[in-house]
């Protein structure tokens, strides 16, 4: 062999090495996000519920059984996942709805612009709710494509009890409305739809890094479903509606399969909150968990969530220590060496866990706000809830076949529960333990002075995006370091 056959061998083995190291960088990404599907809505989860696709999925990654959202209702919970923050760190409460003038801040950083950095294509097919003025869309927040509804899927002239509250419903494509959602029919489209544009993409950017971000409108109410899969759960409308988002991880999947992307490509499929449960048949279960959405009570805020990535996630595997939507970003900045923005964030990097380093404990502590007030805090196993009043789905007949019923009121003083082997919040032992309740209590103060709490602002709030925009936020004044 001459020395220039040698040479070009040589330069074909190097480029084949520096091609594998780019790519083990660089894994696809896919996050796969619900709207308030219980912790019980998933066979692997314990459902009876038909889901194969999931259930793959868990079997082909991890299963965490300690997973959390940063506040048990809609816009909130997607800033903090896509930010990384905590919702009351950026400034975003509650669920945004048509009259609102609020958004995600420009100088927050979000996982889409985190991956941009990186060469990733970027796009989200889905429920956006973090802010419908021009400014606020997801192109403005590092997404090159975008089409899905700006708000909640009720938040439409359909309501069954708000109905003159909502404008007509739109769906947007990129920067603004182009077809309107009138009827059931209309959102029984959605899902299809989600996953048909998402499968697209993931075929026309199958030769370089990409980021797909999928939040499903379902099943959020009012449930709506195709026709391939109505009536063929046996669970009823709800459980048609869950099986046809599993179809639609399916897709994925197979698209993943067809183009040789499965070994290299990040999938995370996890739920904005728990099941609406005043709605009754069309709701979801949080079963074993206390309460639903709306609460900080488990069923609130303790959601399902799988990680598949072949040759890193040990396949099979069950995860009980404590993670979050909010350790999603820097999660994936280890793992692709991003950079994370120069402002605070909250979340911790799970890489650690996911590998299964042993006795990797990367978040110990975890605050639960609902809208601007601190209501409970866990460190360990241990969660003290603070006192407050608090929405309840206990006592009271749910509604049903569409139509919400009516909600309790519940009140809880200092409450102390071990969570890892009590999850559903029945036996308060704080008087067992005063010394724990106290520091607990010295957590709290801790959360409250960086965050806030009820009118008191904590030194670590930043501003809300406001339309038109504003300047860049307080301790974001820009989105990267370097």
């Amino acid at each position: 062999m001459g020395m220039r056959s040698i040479a070009v061998l040589a330069g074909a083995a190097c480029l084949l090495v520096i091609t594998a190291a780019v790519t083990a960088a660089t894994p696809n990404v896919v996050i796969i996000f619900t709207d308030d599907q219980g912790y019980h809505d998933i066979g692997c989860y314990g459902s009876d519920i038909p889901t194969p696709h999931l259930d793959r999925l868990a079997a082909d990654g991890m299963r965490f059984t300690s997973f959390y959202v940063s506040q048990a209702v809609c816009s909130a919970s997607r800033a903090s996942l896509l930010t990384g923050c905590y919702s009351n760190r950026v400034g975003i409460l509650g669920a945004l709805g048509p009259k609102w003038k609020i958004g995600l801040h420009p100088g927050e950083l979000t996982i889409a612009e985190l991956l941009k950095h990186k060469g990733y294509a970027t796009a989200v097919f889905g429920k956006w709710h973090l802010g419908h003025h021009q400014p606020h869309l997801p192109r403005h927040h590092g997404f090159d494509e975008y089409l899905g509804l700006p708000y909640s899927n009720d938040m439409w002239p359909g309501h069954p009890t708000r109905a003159k509250a909502f404008p007509r419903l739109w769906l947007y494509d990129n920067d603004g409305p182009v077809r309107p959602i009138d009827t059931l029919e209309d959102q029984a489209a959605l899902t299809t739809l989600y996953t048909d544009k998402a499968v697209d993409f993931i075929e026309r950017h199958k030769d370089r890094p990409f980021f797909v971000y999928l939040p499903h409108s379902m099943p959020h109410v009012p449930l709506a479903v195709s026709d391939k899969h109505k009536g063929k759960s046996g669970r009823g409308l709800y459980g048609d509606v869950i099986m046809e988002i599993d179809w639609s991880v399916g897709r994925i999947l197979e698209a993943l399969d067809k183009h040789g992307l499965t070994d290299n490509t990040i999938v995370w499929f996890t739920s904005d909150n728990g099941p609406w449960l005043n709605y009754g048949n069309h709701a979801g279960s949080a079963f074993p968990l206390r309460e639903g959405k709306g609460t900080m009570w488990e069923g609130g805020c303790r959601v399902p969530a799988i990680v598949r990535w072949p040759g890193h996630v040990k396949p099979n595997t069950v995860c009980d220590k404590m993670a979050a939507t909010i350790d999603v970003l820097p999660t994936l900045a280890a793992v692709t060496g991003g950079e994370l923005p120069r402002h605070p964030i909250d979340g911790v990097n799970l890489l650690p866990l996911l590998e299964g380093e042993p006795n990797a404990n990367p978040r110990n502590e975890y605050y639960f706000y609902y809208g601007r007030q601190l209501q409970a805090v866990r460190r360990g196993d241990w969660k003290l809830h603070l006192p407050h009043e608090y929405r309840s789905y206990e006592g009271v007949k749910p509604g049903a076949d569409g139509k919400p019923g009516p909600l309790a009121r519940g009140r809880t003083g200092y409450e102390l529960y071990h969570v890892g082997k009590h999850p559903r919040e029945l036996y308060n032992v704080a008087d067992k333990h005063p010394q724990l309740v106290e520091e607990l209590k010295a957590l709290a103060e801790r959360a409250r002075a960086d965050l806030g709490d009820h009118n008191r602002r904590g030194k670590g709030q930043r501003e809300p995006g406001r339309a038109p925009p504003l300047p860049p936020a307080e301790g974001a004044e820009r989105k990267r370091g370097g």
